[in-house]
């Protein structure tokens, strides 16, 4: 089984790289890169605690499953603390499937929570494990507080922790890409990196 999962998240990585398609994520893409660097987007903590360092195995609109989304996909093992990525208040909560796998009749059992933001901005975070929401609707919550714990639930391959933010555009919801402060500085997150975030919250 291991050997199985690994074999699956080399898969993932290799078709992550897929090509640009929108001036936007040609933009995105030109951050992680270092190619540009001027950006005014607010920074994000790194939604899991200073013990862990795991692979980021999809990245922002990448081919596997992110075509059209600025979301990041970490893997972490079934029980790892999830924590905000930023200040804000709960605005939505799923906390009781118990059912995943790679197939769409599970999108509906992805357990998540959605946090707004000061700006008017949300993030997300699915695949939460069965029960382990830690908040609910109307809750205020500080970057770095536990909201639940990592899983498989809804339409996932692998047990991972799928995390994107948005902005409300022209009547819409975009997603948006994010940096964040790790322990080597802020950055825009790359496929097949692993990140380790500071031992104390920068605000």
């Amino acid at each position: 089984m291991r050997i199985l999962l690994g074999l699956l998240s080399v898969f993932v990585l290799l078709i992550s790289c897929g090509p640009t398609r929108t001036a936007y994520q040609k933009e995105v893409r030109a951050y992680q890169r270092g190619t540009i660097s001027e950006d005014t987007s607010f920074v994000y903590q790194l939604p899991y605690p200073s013990d862990l360092r795991p692979r980021v195995v999809q990245g922002y609109f990448s081919r596997f499953s992110h075509k059209r989304r600025a979301a990041l996909d970490f893997k972490l093992k079934p029980g790892s603390p999830v924590l905000a990525a930023r200040d804000g208040i709960v605005v939505r909560v799923e906390a009781d499937g118990n059912r995943g796998g790679w197939n769409r009749k599970y999108r509906a059992d992805g357990n998540h929570v959605i946090i707004q933001h000061s700006d008017s901005t949300r993030t997300g975070y699915w695949h939460l494990r069965h029960q382990s929401v830690l908040v609910r609707v109307g809750d205020n919550v500080r970057a770095g507080q536990p909201i639940g714990s990592s899983g498989k639930t809804g339409y996932a391959l692998f047990p991972h922790l799928h995390f994107l933010a948005w902005r409300w555009n022209q009547g819409n919801w975009q997603s948006i890409g994010t940096r964040f402060v790790t322990s080597k500085g802020i950055r825009y997150l790359r496929v097949g990196k692993r990140y380790r975030s500071p031992s104390h919250v920068i605000r």
